[in-house]
């Protein structure tokens, strides 16, 4: 199979060596996304609004690779403060709809940049 390498500016541009999603046939892999404001590429202040953010720039990726992520079948989500888990439950619930996608939440050290929540995720195109 060939792979595509899917890009837009309504996310942040890879701030290291990968893309921001790459598609193989139907299935789209889609780059681990921080709350970095795609314009400036400035870590937005606080927990709630990065969730957002890493909710939106998971879209525009999406968006990009010709889906949504109502396609999405598998999210992972990583947290400073698994604390925050709660917090990400609810915003997740505005941007994702049931059925919901796999998922795993896990807690970590430290994210690039210092930020306190990314994302990644699997999303599979209507064939």
């Amino acid at each position: 199979m060939q792979k595509q390498i899917i890009q837009t500016t309504g996310a942040p541009q890879a701030i290291g060596t990968y893309s921001q999603a790459v598609k193989v046939g139907a299935t789209v892999y889609l780059s681990g996304q921080i709350g970095l404001e795609p314009a400036s590429m400035q870590l937005v202040e606080g927990i709630e609004a990065q969730i957002h953010r890493v909710f939106q720039n998971l879209q525009a990726v999406a968006e990009a690779a010709g889906g949504s992520l109502a396609d999405v079948v598998k999210l992972n989500v990583f947290l400073t403060d698994l604390g925050h888990f709660a917090l990400v439950n609810s915003i997740m619930a505005e941007y994702f709809s049931q059925p919901y996608p796999a998922r795993a939440a896990v807690g970590v050290a430290s994210l690039p940049r210092g930020a306190l929540v990314e994302a990644d995720g699997v999303l599979v195109l209507e064939s």
